[in-house]
């Protein structure tokens, strides 16, 4: 499902109300200044609230900054055991390095 998705979310097999919502982030990416209310409300209805609206904007906006600024410097991608050692690290241990915490 998560390959439909980035392959098209329009044509991936998930609900309407995460349709509307992937629709919602696709203009804040493509033009957010054109963003109304009448968009927000319309994610509102479909059954988001304000807190995972507010939470899908912030992680859309951190990966849409951070994939501009690794293209902007050139900064290389990690390679794929790197992302599995730290999926693993996190499964066991959280977001901190050290345990203890």
């Amino acid at each position: 499902m998560v390959q439909a998705v980035l392959d098209d979310y329009r044509t991936a097999p998930i609900s309407d109300a995460e349709r509307v919502l992937f629709e919602y982030l696709d203009q804040i990416i493509e033009n957010s200044s054109r963003i109304q209310f009448a968009d927000v409300e319309r994610v509102r209805q479909s059954g988001w609230s304000d807190e995972a609206i507010y939470d899908a904007i912030m992680v859309c906006a951190l990966f849409h900054y951070f994939n501009k600024w690794i293209d902007a410097t050139g900064v290389s991608d990690l390679p794929a055991a790197a992302y599995e050692q730290s999926g693993q690290r996190m499964a066991q241990l959280g977001y901190t390095r050290d345990p203890s915490h």
